[in-house]
């Protein structure tokens, strides 16, 4: 199993045990997530590709697998998820950069997979 599928698993057991012992703020949060990605203005290629960024500039590694994975699904390519990327280099500088590494090993995991 490659990094950024352990990160989902992760992510996937957080959320079990937010639910379970934090039932409410969970689905809160998770039903706030869910109304925020309901608008129709952006295509889901587009978002997932705005969230790439984001979570690169945000350096969470947990977020850009979540977010690579699900720009691959949404049919985005490899150059567009990496654009992506780099977007959060030209407004965060070197710190977004080095979670180019993250992203990368997204990347090479989640197309690899869906070739």
């Amino acid at each position: 199993m490659g990094i950024a599928r352990k990160k989902l698993d992760q992510v996937a057991e957080l959320t079990r045990r937010l639910s379970k012992d934090y039932p409410a703020e969970t689905r809160a949060f998770l039903g706030f997530l869910q109304t925020a990605e309901q608008g129709k203005a952006l295509d889901l290629r587009i978002k997932e590709l705005i969230n790439v960024g984001l979570a690169v500039a945000g350096q969470c590694e947990w977020c850009i697998a979540f977010h690579v994975e699900q720009a691959v699904k949404a049919g985005a390519s490899r150059d567009e998820v990496v654009e992506a990327g780099f977007m959060a280099v030209v407004m965060h500088g070197g710190p977004a950069y080095m979670y180019m590494t993250p992203l990368f090993e997204a990347v090479d995991e989640f197309y690899q997979s869906s070739e």
